[in-house]
């Protein structure tokens, strides 16, 4: 259900719109990640409800598919530095937000209700300024009702080009989408939040797919070319060991960021653990023609495949394998020998102690209500003993910390529950620097990081003006109180 052709966003305009103060009053300064000089593409986007054949094409069609643009995983590519002015129209029955995941954009078009804008009922209109500053691969998705809309396929994928990886001469790229569909027999929902989910590990899919489809992908390349995975996990819950059936492949980026490759190999047990949001560039080297190179999740009882590359005689020789490096990432990097050290357990709820300073009661956001649309009914989790707003307590949460603009912070994240949780920092590419657990991976640039049950996770950034989420993406973990926030002044 993903077409091999991306959507290219229309074309540059003069100068950039202004973007509407948020409806909450008064806010921390929303900084710019690019020049106002930068070229300006608009894009209309839509969310609403649709049919599809989620079962398969001889199978009855499942109503309330949500959708960007009419398009099952939307994909749009844009120019590295390129500026896209979004006017976003809510044609859903219900409350939404757009969240530009992985994208430095001003916290003002960060998408996160109540703290960034007001939810967009149905028939509501927002524009978003969302600047391109870093190539990469990044998703965007709601930030109201995410459990749900998600749930029911409302994800869409942006692909920042950095002319130089033209450079790199890839055969083929391709996108493997791992979402899954929570189906009844007859192609109808099912609950997609559920209490036994949110308290333990997520309310799992009925039905496994990649790209949207129950059919495993079988793709072709050259034989002894060179293919570029796109690999995310668009699932609400699901946690995946991603390995290849081969030893000639390479992580080359982690969350759109650019790092040394990796061979997967030379990992542990030789896959890469991504939860949701979490995604990966590989590089790999194709077999002799007629060979395949499967591609396989090994978190499950029996490996499950998720495409199947095929090798197609081009008349091409073989050579030795060299991963390819994509060129370095420029995000804002932490100043570690100044940084401040905070830490933060990731922990079940514990009733509604709250330890963290309360806002001046003259802020615009001390008496902000959380919509009710937007979260779960119970409150299940918490960090450092904060829950964010669910069933009928929905006021904000004080703030986690207090930060300070363009000083750096080490958060250590230590998992005090039995279940993985991959969290998430808006607004921010963080250094991932050490893991109790985890051993034989360098740093590495991400934007969601896993924690695994007992481990204690160390990330480090350099922080930029805003107020901004911090979250399980597991998605019923965070709607049911797995989220805090930080100010940034």
């Amino acid at each position: 259900m993903i077409s091999r052709r991306a959507v290219l966003l229309g074309g540059a305009a003069a100068g950039a719109a202004g973007f509407a103060p948020s409806a909450l009053g008064r806010m921390p300064l929303s900084r710019d990640t690019l020049p106002r000089s930068a070229p300006v593409r608009h894009l209309a986007l839509a969310a609403a409800e649709m049919e599809v054949a989620l079962l398969g094409p001889d199978k009855p069609k499942t109503k309330g598919f949500c959708a960007y643009n009419g398009t099952p995983f939307l994909t749009l590519r844009a120019p590295q530095g390129t500026r896209l002015m979004v006017d976003f129209d809510n044609r859903l029955p219900d409350y939404t937000t757009v969240h530009w995941h992985g994208v430095r954009v001003p916290y003002l078009s960060d998408g996160v209700s109540p703290l960034t804008q007001a939810a967009i009922p149905a028939g509501g209109r927002f524009t978003y300024d969302v600047p391109l500053p870093d190539p990469g691969f990044y998703f965007f998705h709601p930030h109201c009702d995410e459990t749900g809309q998600v749930g029911r396929g409302l994800v869409g994928l942006i692909f920042v080009d950095d002319p130089a990886e033209a450079k790199l001469g890839f055969d083929l790229d391709h996108i493997i989408a791992v979402k899954d569909w929570r189906l009844d027999e007859s192609g109808g929902w099912l609950p997609m939040f559920t209490d036994e989910g949110a308290s333990t590990a997520g309310t799992f899919g009925t039905v496994r797919a990649t790209n949207g489809q129950v059919v495993p992908p079988r793709v072709e390349a050259p034989a002894h070319g060179d293919v570029r995975l796109r690999v995310i996990v668009a699932d609400s819950t699901r946690t995946i060991d991603f390995g290849c059936e081969t030893d000639e492949a390479a992580i080359i980026a982690i969350d759109g960021q650019a790092l040394p490759p990796l061979l997967l190999s030379k990992l542990p047990d030789e896959i890469w653990r991504m939860g949701p949001a979490m995604r990966i560039d590989v590089h790999v080297r194709m077999p002799g023609p007629g060979e395949e190179v499967k591609v396989y999740d090994y978190r499950t009882a029996e490996p499950y495949l998720l495409t199947t590359l095929v090798a197609v005689d081009k008349g091409r020789r073989k050579t030795p394998f060299k991963p390819k490096a994509l060129p370095a990432a420029r995000v804002p990097l932490p100043d570690m020998k100044r940084a401040t050290r905070l830490e933060y357990l990731v922990q079940t709820a514990a009733g509604p102690t709250i330890i963290a300073p309360a806002l001046p009661a003259d802020d615009p956001l001390a008496k902000a209500l959380i919509e009710s649309a937007c979260v779960g009914s119970k409150a299940f989790w918490a960090i450092n003993r904060n829950s964010w707003g669910a069933g009928a307590d929905l006021r904000l949460p004080p703030p986690l910390q207090i930060l300070k603009d363009g000083e750096s912070y080490i958060l250590s994240i230590t998992n005090v529950t039995k279940h993985v949780h991959p969290m998430h920092l808006h607004g921010h590419v963080f250094r991932v620097l050490s893991s109790s657990k985890k051993t034989g991976i360098p740093p590495y640039l991400a934007d969601t990081v896993m924690t695994e049950p007992n481990e204690t996770v160390e990330i480090a950034f350099r922080a930029n003006s805003g107020d901004w989420v911090f979250h399980c993406h597991i998605l019923e973990h965070m709607d049911s109180g797995l989220m805090g926030w930080f100010r940034v002044v």
